[in-house]
Order: C-alpha cells, then sequence, then structure tokens
C-alpha cells in the first residue's frame, strides 16, 4: 500500500556537519534560515489543495539549528500533519533537553544520519571533528524515546567497505530500520566526484554483506537509488515504491512535485534496461553516475 503523500520543507540550510557528499552544496552561504512566518505560510499551502500533504519531513541543512524549529513543529502539529518527522544529522538529538523539546512540540519521527562505523570514517566525511560521537549518542536517544527511528547512511567511496561494520553499530545503539542511499552526485558531491563517488558493483557486494549483518540483527534494511541490477537476489531492498508521493518546498519557495522529478528527470534508463524484467519497477541510477561511467557495468535481471 502507498504511503500518504507528504511535503519535504527545506527551513534553510545552515549546518554543523561540512559533508563532502552534501547534495546542497554552497546553499548554507545563501541562506541559513528562511523567516518562520514564510515557513509557516509554506506550510499552510502545502497542506491544503495544492498537494494535499498529510506528512512532513522537515529538512535543511540542519533543521535543529533553526532558531525557530520548535514554533515551526507546533504550526505544522496545528494544520494537521502527522507523522512530522526531523531529517537531521543527529549531533543536536544528544542534548536529551532539546530532543525532549522537540517531541513536546510534535516532532514524532526521527531520521537522523550515521556515515561511517568509526570516527576516522565519519568525521573525515562530515568534515567535523566529534561528529560521530554526537551522533551516535544522538541516535542512542532517539531510539530510547521509542518513536520511529530510521537512520540514513550516504555510500561514498570512503565507507563502501565500511558498511557491514556500520549496520553492526547501528544495531548495537537500538536501530531497528536503517537505509543506505547511494550518494546524488549534485552540490559538493558533483564537484569532488572522483572523491566520492564509489562504482555500483562494489555498493552491490558491500550491501551484500550488510544485508547478512542487517539479517542477524533482525533489522530493516532498505537501499535508495540502487538500481535492481545491483540487487540481485535482494531486490526487496530497494525502497522506490515504498517512498510517499513527496512535493518539495525549496529555498525559494518554489513547490517541485519531486516524486515526478526524481523518476523523469533525476534518474535514468539506458539501453541495458530496455531488456530488464525489471524494468517497469526499477528507476534506474542518478542520470550523472551512467554521464561519467557509461552503461558497461549494468546487465538487465
Amino acid at each position: 500500500m502507498q504511503p500518504p503523500p507528504r511535503a519535504d520543507v527545506k527551513v534553510g540550510f545552515a549546518c554543523n556537519n561540512h559533508c563532502v557528499f552534501c547534495a546542497q552544496g554552497e546553499k548554507r552561504s545563501k541562506c541559513g534560515a528562511i523567516a518562520l512566518d514564510e515557513l509557516v505560510e509554506r506550510l499552510a499551502d502545502v497542506r491544503g489543495d495544492r498537494s494535499a500533504a498529510r506528512g512532513l519531513v522537515l529538512t535543511g541543512g540542519e533543521p535543529m539549528l533553526h532558531k525557530n524549529i520548535l514554533g515551526l513543529v507546533r504550526a505544522a502539529k496545528a494544520l494537521g500533519f502527522d507523522p512530522i518527522q526531523l531529517q537531521t544529522n543527529g549531533r543536536l538529538l544528544s542534548y536529551d533537553k532539546a530532543l525532549q523539546a522537540a517531541i513536546a512540540a510534535g516532532v514524532n519521527e526521527l531520521s537522523p544520519s550515521l556515515h561511517g562505523s568509526t570516527a576516522d570514517v565519519h568525521d573525515a566525511l562530515t568534515c567535523a571533528p566529534g561528529s560521530f560521537e554526537q551522533s551516535r549518542a544522538g541516535i542512542a536517544n532517539a531510539v530510547a524515546t521509542g518513536l520511529p527511528v530510521v537512520t540514513n547512511s550516504v555510500v561514498v567511496r570512503r565507507n563502501v567497505d565500511d558498511l557491514p561494520a556500520l549496520l553492526s553499530q547501528l544495531a548495537d545503539l537500538g536501530v531497528r530500520h536503517a537505509q543506505l542511499a547511494f550518494v546524488h552526485p549534485v552540490g559538493t558531491a558533483i564537484e569532488k566526484f572522483e572523491e566520492v563517488v564509489p562504482r555500483l558493483p562494489e555498493v552491490s557486494r558491500s550491501v551484500a554483506r550488510a544485508r547478512e549483518v542487517a539479517d542477524a540483527r533482525g533489522m530493516l534494511l532498505v537501499t535508495e537509488a540502487i538500481p535492481l541490477c545491483f540487487l540481485r537476489g535482494m531486490e526487496h531492498l530497494a525502497v522506490e515504491e515504498h517512498i510517499p508521493d513527496t512535493t518539495v518546498v525549496e529555498l525559494d519557495g518554489e513547490v517541485a512535485a519531486y516524486s515526478k522529478w526524481r523518476t523523469a528527470e533525476g534518474k535514468l534508463h539506458g539501453p541495458p534496461c530496455e531488456g530488464c524484467s525489471r524494468r517497469a519497477r526499477c528507476e534506474g541510477p542518478w542520470r550523472e553516475y551512467p554521464e561519467a561511467f557509461g552503461w558497461g557495468e549494468f546487465e538487465p535481471l
């Protein structure tokens, strides 16, 4: 069953991490935070006839850095959004007072991130010393609330071999639902393409090992932006069919039908896809990948 539609609202691009794979790039220098009254207007807009969004994801940047984030969450709750998810790097969740205030305001889902099983890996990717320990503590605190927690880990060159250990680390923190998302080569990631973007066959092998860890630890593992031909025997991990129809409210207030954009423009099918039995179910890779590497690695199912 397809989940109800949701809105993804950017609150500003201030962030206490400086990830080498950041899709937002240098937007943080353009707008750290959008004014509360403007954000509330945008919420009311997408809650109404324009998209009839029921769920809400507050994103950034790091949304917990917005000085009026609690007021925004309260406004979202008053407008009837449910669930209200906070997509965060998890660092401020390590402060119990901040976490409890967000929950009291109306946050009822949490999506923190961890990108490595060690500080050496994670902090190298976030370019923020100490972020690994803070994010770990934040994830543990989030799990302890009993709210739905879905962690997100971006798959890049630096952490490909680390994915099984990362899943074990998340399991140790009590995480029961984890996502591995193949890096989207835009923003900072496109600027550092050679450093950041791994090859899909290598990703496939590591995801298979990570899946073994997840199965052994009783975790639900999903993947995002990994074509099905690189999930042979693991096609059920692909989350795309379960992503709600999403409307994104961008920095400038522009409303975009993200789900349509993702399949029509963001991702791509190529010659090998035409003979694939999973063609109708698979969205293909981010278009920047075959534009750089070609279609030679893709073998139809």
